[in-house]
């Protein structure tokens, strides 16, 4: 039994670094983020109830998709863990928008990141205008969460 061979094949790895982190129900505050059918969300309302004699108060939350900007709404007792995304955002410089619709942006370390499309609607309208019409340095934020990331904003980049 003991010399038994193990065959463990890893596809991928990653540093270690959950997609979320679980919160109680009650914890979770308006204009923070929560994950709500599989979906990074951002809580634009929230109430709770009081329910009967041995009942748990509930929690009634109404969210945001970040990326698709669709609206979730979820009932969980206050009691209950929810998943909250980790999301990070960042700001990089412009340099450059490819005939495909891809933004070159430039990192803080100097290297090249050339994965995130142009957005549609009002904000891929400014960045074009303020990059290709304008002539200016633009800086454009990118939200990352669970996988997934977009481009949030954009503005010109101060003079240094």
């Amino acid at each position: 039994m003991a010399a038994e061979e193990h065959d463990l094949e890893f596809d991928s790895a990653d540093a270690g670094a959950s997609l979320t982190y679980p919160m109680q129900c009650s914890a979770l505050r308006k204009n923070g983020f929560v994950v709500i059918k599989g979906r990074p969300c951002k809580i634009v309302d929230m109430s709770t109830s009081k329910t009967g004699k041995h009942g748990h108060a509930k929690v009634h939350l109404v969210a945001i998709d970040i990326f698709t900007s669709k609206k979730y709404e979820d009932l969980s007792p206050s009691t209950h863990n929810m998943d909250v995304p980790n999301v990070s955002r960042r700001e990089y410089q412009l340099l450059d928008i490819s005939d495909d619709g891809f933004l070159s942006l430039m990192t803080d370390d100097g290297d090249t990141k050339d994965d995130v499309k142009v957005p549609d609607g009002e904000v891929g309208d400014r960045i074009n205008k303020l990059f290709k019409e304008e002539e200016k340095d633009v800086n454009v934020v990118i939200l990352t969460a669970m996988g997934e990331q977009a481009c949030m904003d954009a503005k010109e980049a101060p003079r240094g």
